[in-house]
Order: C-alpha cells, then sequence, then structure tokens
C-alpha cells in the first residue's frame, strides 16, 4: 500500500519544480545571449544537468528563428 502525499511534501516539490523553470528560463535567456559555441555548449550542459529530460530542440530553434 502506497502511502499518500503530505501537503508539507507536495507544497516542497511544488516549490522546487517552480525553481527549476525559473532557472531554465534564465539559462534559455542567457544561451540566446552568448556569443561563442563553447559558452552555448556550457549552457546546454547546465540546463540537463537541471532537467535530464528537456527538450534542448526547442532552445535551439529559438537560436536559429534569431538569425
Amino acid at each position: 500500500m502506497v502511502a499518500k502525499e503530505t501537503p508539507a511534501r507536495r507544497k516542497f516539490l511544488i516549490r522546487k519544480k517552480q525553481k527549476r523553470r525559473k532557472k531554465i528560463k534564465k539559462l534559455k535567456e542567457k544561451y540566446l545571449r552568448a556569443k561563442t559555441k563553447e559558452e552555448k555548449e556550457k549552457i546546454i550542459e547546465k540546463i540537463l544537468k537541471i532537467a535530464p529530460h528537456y527538450p534542448i530542440e526547442e532552445i535551439l530553434k529559438l537560436d536559429e528563428s534569431e538569425k
């Protein structure tokens, strides 16, 4: 039998998700401002470290559309 999630745990998970989204948004903006290829690669690595299943293609499309 699986225990129910407590309200405190639920709140913790929501805050964690919000923080992750905020951080990814910040990194996306930083990626679009980045000049060199090395900078961009480092930022993508950071995003994947935070959220391993994040669709990187989405960011690459944004980058291509700005050029």
